[in-house]
């Protein structure tokens, strides 16, 4: 089934975007994380090959679907692929504006073995807020602050009260011992010039793409994954994309299928691309060996979208760094990135356990090891503001 074709029968075909709706913005990294983190899928330039990647998810706010022409593609009769595909067709109808703004958060799951039963935390908590203007001159700002570490579920708040509700929690994390605070001030702090705020900035893009560059990348999924998913490090790749060849080596293919998830999830979150090719990307992914469309997912935040996902992959921990024997053995995990099916929007990128061990043995399938999320991100024709309100309490 050509599920492409079969959405665009059903809906109208949108206007190709003019040169005055290619906006233009600038995503930086915050400030780097001042604690261990096992692994972030999210890659972003030069940043991907040195492996520490933990940068912002994108997320379009949009209405809800209908089935009317010209209105979103729904999702109801398609298979998972052509539900993706459908998201995808979404993505290129989404409008631009002045400004954009992207307020993400990560986080890292920790077990507690209590005597009252076992419970998953999350911890390594930090939250980002930034704008860019689509000219150099119309300003730009990056704020951070970090999140209190809290159980992850309804479940785990249970075990955790059970336990004696403790504000904070003393954990295993890489090669030491940790402990993260279950209370912090979470005030907004700058990471940038001028109290976060540079009112000289705008105009420029990830990895010094300027605006023509990005009204000139292709929109056809192929030239894009020579472009921007080719991993052996030569050919028509990008400067980033060769970075990550040569960090990839001869890594197995569900390696390499996680670094392209990584890869795609940077660019959507790094540079706000003319919406064709955000839709390039997502179809480009789709059809990368190894990555496969499992339907429907939930993010660390509570939200369903489509999504797609690498082959899983075992994860051995041993006592090497001398962790103890609780968080030893393996386990066999996978990266899963999500979309918004309405707008084509990237919610989160996800690692999700498949089959329990080592540390997560007492966990089920489906648990979130770690995340990039988008707690809200879009464009606007106002100077944006960070939220007060935390994203959990």
């Amino acid at each position: 089934m050509d599920e492409v074709r079969m959405v665009r029968e059903a809906y109208a075909e949108p206007a190709p975007p003019t040169a005055r709706e290619i906006a233009r913005a600038r995503a930086l990294l915050n400030d780097p994380p001042r604690r261990p983190v096992r692994w972030q899928w999210w890659g972003l330039g030069s940043v991907v090959a040195a492996g520490a990647a933990a940068v912002m998810a994108i997320s379009l706010a949009g209405g809800g679907a209908t089935g009317k022409p010209g209105g979103p593609a729904t999702t109801t009769s398609l298979d998972a692929r052509g539900a993706v595909l459908a998201a995808a067709y979404n993505a290129e109808r989404q409008p631009l504006g002045k400004y954009w703004y992207s307020n993400s958060l990560d986080g890292q799951a920790y077990i507690m073995r209590a005597k009252t039963g076992t419970y998953a935390i999350t911890a390594a908590t930090s939250e980002s807020f930034s704008w860019f203007g689509v000219k150099a001159g119309m300003g730009e700002a990056y704020l951070a602050r970090d999140l209190p570490a809290h159980p992850q579920t309804s479940r785990d708040t249970e075990l955790w009260r059970k336990a004696g509700s403790p504000t904070s929690f003393h954990v295993w994390s890489n090669d030491h011992y940790y402990t993260y605070p279950g209370k912090v001030s979470a005030k907004w702090r700058s990471s940038g010039p001028e109290v976060g705020s540079n009112p000289h900035g705008g105009g420029k893009f990830l990895v010094d793409m300027t605006t023509e560059e990005l009204q000139n990348l292709p929109t056809d999924p192929r030239a894009l994954a020579a472009k921007f998913l080719d991993m052996s490090g030569s050919g028509k790749s990008d400067p980033a994309s060769k970075a990550m060849g040569i960090r990839a080596g001869k890594m197995p293919p569900a390696a390499l299928a996680r670094m392209r998830i990584a890869r795609v999830g940077g660019l959507l979150n790094g540079a706000p691309m003319p919406p064709k090719v955000r839709a390039g990307l997502m179809r480009a992914l789709a059809e990368q060996p190894g990555i496969h469309a499992i339907g429907r997912a939930t993010d660390a935040l509570g939200r369903t979208g489509v999504a797609l996902a690498s082959d899983e992959r075992p994860v051995t921990v041993t006592g090497e760094w001398g962790g103890p024997k609780a968080e030893r053995g393996t386990y066999r995990s996978r990266a899963v990135i999500i979309f918004d099916e309405r707008t084509g929007g990237l919610l989160a990128e996800q690692e999700e356990l498949t089959t329990p061990g080592g540390p997560y043995s007492e966990m089920k399938p489906g648990f979130i090891i770690n995340y990039v999320a988008a707690r809200a991100s879009n464009w606007t024709d106002t100077k944006p503001s960070p939220p007060a309100e935390r994203p959990f309490h």
